[in-house]
Formats: structure tokens, sequence, C-alpha cells
């Protein structure tokens, strides 16, 4: 997810002609705090949402209708966290469709792994390349800062980054993990036999 996310902010940098400058009163200090901000921030997150709504949930309804589940709640958290409840439509429907589709990657990586460590480290990349490398998150200004602001972008091109962070990425890691656990399971079940 780490790289998934320098390639997101790359791309957007290019296409919306954005450029940062290096934060030259950045520390270690600096870099050590927001770290463990944003680990805090997603281990309470997987916790919560994986480690017990999502442990309760594939044992009451089945893992694939727990892990919708699952992803619906954290999109609908993340209008608070974000502070855009009742703002502007599309802005929630975008938010609820970002932080869903990744709350979906992270509940089947829970739910096939049996272990929050991948929904963990998925979320952690995400979250630590986003708010610390490039200062898009919560915590503010971190090791590299935007300079001015984008410029528009066509529909297009709009979409190619939506589709990365709500298609693509969740996409390509239920992918991987299906095949995965599907083969290893069959493997498993033909040399039991």
């Amino acid at each position: 997810m780490a790289t998934i996310a320098v390639i997101n902010f790359t791309w957007q940098a290019h296409f919306k002609d954005i450029s940062y400058q290096i934060n030259n009163n950045y520390s270690v200090l600096d870099f050590l705090g927001g770290s463990f901000w944003i680990f805090r921030a997603v281990l309470f997150e997987e916790l919560l949402f994986r480690g017990v709504l999502l442990y309760l949930l594939i044992k009451h309804v089945g893992m694939i209708k727990a892990c919708i589940f699952s992803s619906i709640v954290f999109g609908i958290y993340h209008w608070f966290s974000y502070e855009v409840f009742g703002s502007r439509l599309v802005l929630m429907i975008y938010v609820f469709l970002i932080t869903g589709a990744g709350g979906w990657m992270f509940a089947y990586a829970f739910a096939k792994t049996k272990s929050l460590y991948a929904p963990i480290g998925l979320h952690l990349g995400w979250n630590l390349v986003s708010a610390i490398v490039f200062s898009a998150g919560p915590i503010g200004n971190q090791w590299l800062i935007q300079q001015g602001d984008a410029i528009q972008t066509n529909g297009w091109v709009t979409l190619l980054f939506f589709s990365l962070q709500t298609i693509i990425a969740p996409g390509l890691v239920t992918w991987y993990l299906h095949s995965c656990y599907t083969s290893a399971n069959s493997h498993f079940h033909k040399n039991a036999t």
C-alpha cells in the first residue's frame, strides 16, 4: 500500500502540476511523533473495525456480508473523523467510497488471513506515506509540503485517481488474498486426503 500511495501522489503531482518542497524544519522527532500518531490511529481503527466488529460479524453473518458491513461502517465513520458529515453531498459520497473501499480491503485481509497483521500493514502503509511523506492528513505539514494550488484536472484524470484508490488497490489486494488463500487451502486439502 505504501507503493500504491507513492504512485498515487506522484501521478497526482504530475497531472495536477503540484510541486512539493522538503520541509527544512522537519526533524527526526517530528517524524517519530507523526509516525506514532498515525500508528495509534491505525491501531485503534483496526482493533475496533476488524478486531471487534468484523470478528463478531463473520461468526454471525458470514465472511462476505461481514466484510461489506464493516466497510460501510468504516466509510461512515470517516465522515466524522474527516469532519465532512453534513457538508456537501458529493464530498460525503467521495469520502464514503474512498474509505469504504479501503475498509473492504482491510476487512477482506483480516477475514482471509485471520490476523490483524495484514490489515494493519496495509492501512499503515497508506497512511504513513500520505500523511508523513506527502503531508496529506490530519497532522499537518510533515516531510514534503505542497507548493501552491493544484490545477483543476479533467474528469478522466480525476476518475483515474479515484479508481486507483477505490477499485484498483482494493481489487489487487482482494485478488491476491483470494488466490493465495484459495490455492493454499486446496493444496492443503489435496495433501490431507
